[in-house]
């Protein structure tokens, strides 16, 4: 059975816009979806966040897939570099993803993405374990520069969706269904 996990941002959480949406729309279609609450998602930490997915997901494959949400979108490559060598998923959906952030205001904010911006990543491993990519940008999102566009391409050859006023495809930005990243999944068979 096809197993989709659906990786909520700081300070998200499963209930949280388009995700309930997203998972009944897969269930009806036969996939098993898990929208599992990160822990501690106010203070999103690599070293917590990594380990949790990791016992979460188990034995990951071609039938495994992932939707994640701006810095669940690093969680989910952070992941992929954890698996062993010539370990596969069948795809991944980056929804509001990052390389690097705009508009932290305070040094909390600054203190909390500083590590999931900064820290090395193995780019060619993460590209390796993941058989297909869609990164989907918002042209009006307050937080994600245009340039992560090009970076998600680069390094992770995912393929780049640019989607009309949807803020950070958030709670507050109102988005409730987004089915190209539906689509995205159903076209990584």
């Amino acid at each position: 059975m096809k197993r989709v996990f659906i990786i909520h941002g700081w300070g998200g959480h499963p209930d949280e816009a388009w995700f309930p949406w997203l998972k009944s729309e897969l269930e009806k279609r036969g996939y098993e979806v898990f929208i599992p609450a990160m822990p501690d998602p106010d203070e999103p930490k690599i070293e917590t966040w990594i380990p949790f997915l990791t016992k979460l997901v188990g034995a990951a494959d071609l039938n495994t897939f992932f939707v994640g949400h701006s810095i669940g979108c690093q969680a989910i490559i952070r992941y992929l570099e954890t698996l062993p060598e010539g370990a596969k998923i069948g795809g991944a959906v980056f929804v509001g993803g990052w390389y690097n952030l705009r508009n932290l205001e305070t040094e909390d904010e600054i203190r909390i993405a500083g590590p999931w911006v900064n820290s090395p990543r193995n780019d060619e491993k993460i590209r390796k374990a993941v058989n297909r990519a869609v990164a989907i940008f918002s042209d009006n999102d307050p937080f994600v520069l245009p340039e992560n566009q090009k970076s998600w391409k680069e390094k992770v050859g995912a393929e780049v969706i640019v989607e009309h006023n949807k803020g950070h495809f958030n709670d507050e930005s109102g988005v409730k269904e987004l089915p190209s990243a539906l689509e995205a999944i159903l076209n990584m068979r």
